[in-house]
This record gives structure tokens, C-alpha cells and sequence, in this order.
């Protein structure tokens, strides 16, 4: 499904680790672990098609539009921008060809699924932290895309959005979608059946989860 190959990125024309070469399957989930500035969210973003490798490239089985959906940190959504919750989710059917009255019906059950309902016509400076963060995954979950990145998706949720948030990652990936999601939970992905990437400049380790995380002691003070 995503392919890359001598894959560079970084800011400034500086590389962050040497070249990186890894294959995502269909159905598969990858976790990102790294310390804070090692390329985690950059890497995302190249593999997006939002930033451009500094060497090297990302090939997609899918469109670039469409194919692909982002889960932005929450820094990166402007609150002060005019819109309801209802209208931040109903985005996520943005190149959908459904009908009006399949949108509402999809986007109700969407709001109900992440316990949105009683905040959707709020505006999204008065959205609490975890309110913003259901949102958001709410409008991801109306994308019709093969390809999910997650950029920190258990950011600022209560322990049942992270419940839900897991639900959901599985029945994406028993749907044969695509998944890589960034995370500093590390206690939480040991938990979870998935593939690890360890990123640092030194050079990337791709493995299963565990194995990445078995010297555990050592990657929590490695690891932000």
C-alpha cells in the first residue's frame, strides 16, 4: 500500500536519520516511537504528501487525494476559525459522492459514536481539549481513505476516548486500512497487536511493538 524508499526528511535541507526504507501492508498498523524532535510528525507529513522528502521517495498504491487522510496534533487547528463541531466533522466527507441525506445520517451516527451530540453546535474555541481531540477522529472516521495517519490521536482524551479511539483503530484495521499513528504511549501500544517504528538519528528500527518496546526501562528515558 505505502512503500518508501531512501526516504530523508528534515528541516532546513538537514536530514533527520539516515535513509529510511519501509513497506506499510493493507490491514497493517504502525506505531511511531521516538524522542521528541526525531521526525515523527515530519515523517507523517512527507508520507501525507504535506511536506516533500529531502531525499528519496514515498510511493501509494492510493491517491494522494482521498487515498490518504491526517489526523493533525490539535496546535495545528485553529479555534478561533467560525465553524461548529458539527461542521469541523462533517469535513471528513470532503470528495465523498454520498447524498445529502446519507451525509446527515453517516454524520449523526458519527457524532453519537464518539459522544459528540451534545456539543455539536458549539463552536470550537469553547470545545474543551478532549471535546476538540473526539472531533477531530470523528471527521477522520467519515473519510473514505485506505491510508490513516495519526499524529498523536490519544492527545488530551479521558480513558473512555481512549477506549473508543482503540475500538475504532481496530475495526479500521480489520477493514484492511492502512494505519500509522504516532504516539508517546508506551505503556499503551505494549498493550496493542501492531508493528513498531523507533526513530532517532542514528537510524530507524522497524519491528513488532514489543520487541521494540522489551528494553522498556531504557526506551522511557529515551522516549518523550
Amino acid at each position: 500500500m505505502i512503500e518508501c524508499h531512501d526516504l530523508q526528511w528534515g528541516a532546513g535541507g538537514r536530514a533527520l536519520t539516515p535513509p529510511l526504507d519501509l513497506q506499510l501492508a493493507p490491514g497493517s498498523l504502525t506505531a511511531v516511537i521516538g524522542a521528541n524532535g526525531s521526525g515523527k510528525s515530519s515523517l507523517l507529513k512527507v508520507i501525507a504528501g504535506l511536506d516533500r522528502p529531502l531525499a528519496g521517495r514515498v510511493e501509494s498504491a492510493v491517491p494522494r487525494l482521498g487515498g490518504i487522510a491526517y489526523l493533525p496534533q490539535q496546535q495545528e487547528v485553529d479555534r478561533q476559525f467560525p465553524i461548529r463541531l458539527n461542521e469541523l466533522v462533517s469535513a471528513g466527507f470532503w470528495r465523498s459522492g454520498l447524498g445529502r441525506r446519507e451525509r446527515r445520517q453517516r454524520l449523526h451516527r458519527a457524532l453519537a459514536d464518539w459522544g459528540l451530540l451534545d456539543v455539536k453546535t458549539q463552536g470550537l474555541h469553547a470545545l474543551s481539549g478532549g471535546e476538540l481531540q473526539r472531533a477531530l477522529l470523528a471527521r477522520l472516521s467519515l473519510t473514505e481513505a485506505h491510508v490513516l495517519l495519526l499524529d498523536e490521536p490519544e492527545a488530551a482524551l479521558d480513558e473512555i476516548g481512549v477506549r473508543l479511539l482503540w475500538a475504532h483503530i481496530t475495526r479500521w484495521r480489520d477493514e484492511g486500512r492502512t494505519l500509522m499513528l504516532v504516539s508517546h504511549n508506551l505503556a499503551g501500544l505494549g498493550e496493542q497487536r501492531c508493528d513498531g517504528l523507533s526513530i532517532a538519528r542514528s537510524g530507524c528500527v522497524a519491528a513488532p511493538i514489543r520487541q521494540l518496546l522489551a528494553g522498556q526501562d531504557t526506551l522511557l528515558r529515551r522516549v518523550a
